[in-house]
């Protein structure tokens, strides 16, 4: 799913596939050009974002993707 932040038509956010209304741990994801990409919480969208470089949220997908944050296979 892909939402507009209200007052900002080129901002796309997409919500991370994990979100639900369960109230787990929920982000959105946006491209917010310099510094790179911008991540909220879905629950309180006007509490502000975290932004990160473009190559700061490469290193955090290539490491979330091989398991590195997941307890189960820490060494």
């Amino acid at each position: 799913m892909i939402k507009k932040e209200a007052g900002t038509p080129s901002t796309h956010w997409v919500v991370s596939s994990y979100s639900n209304d369960q109230g787990g741990n929920c982000v959105e994801v946006a491209v917010a050009g310099v510094p790179g990409v911008a991540v909220r919480d879905t629950k309180d969208r006007h509490a502000g974002t975290a932004r990160v470089s473009t190559a700061a949220w490469s290193a955090f997908l290539g490491a979330a993707t091989t398991g590195y944050f997941n307890p189960a296979d820490a060494s």
